[in-house]
């Protein structure tokens, strides 16, 4: 039996070779998103591998997943693009990195999870303040 792939193959080994090396945790934007979370005073863990998807961040008593996210790989509407070259190949593998990324939040969400979305572009201080105040609503209970 002849299996087909319905995954596309890439363009040619050496893309795919740089490609690979591509960073996939503690790059630059979520290492400054933990810098500055953590001089807040906000403990999390990193990469819990007991969750779906293996958030970049997560605060287990408030139960915030946090995702940052980068523009090209997971589609960011203001600046994510398009590669020319192998351009099918590449449109599966967005659109399955979308997918994963939807499925991801929803198996959160059904353990009681709020997730969070963060864009590499987002300005630090920003997504700290979204993170934080999300972290503060989950935490504080009402009345206090």
């Amino acid at each position: 039996m002849v299996r087909t792939s319905t995954v596309p193959e890439p363009l040619d080994a050496a893309t795919s070779v740089r490609m690979s090396r591509q960073p996939r945790s503690s790059t630059k934007p979520e290492l400054a998103l933990r810098r500055e979370l953590h001089r807040r005073g906000l403990r999390f863990r990193v990469n819990h591998p007991g969750l779906p998807g293996r958030p970049d961040l997560a605060f287990t008593r408030a139960k915030v997943a946090v995702f940052v996210d980068g523009c090209f790989w997971h589609r960011c509407p203001q600046h994510g693009t398009m590669p020319r070259n192998n351009r099918d190949w590449w449109q599966a593998k967005l659109d399955r990195n979308v997918a994963r990324d939807r499925a991801k939040d929803a198996a959160l969400a059904e353990r009681g999870w709020v997730v969070l979305h963060v864009w590499e572009h987002e300005a630090t201080d920003a997504a700290a303040d979204r993170v934080q105040a999300e972290w503060r609503r989950r935490v504080t209970p009402i009345g206090r």
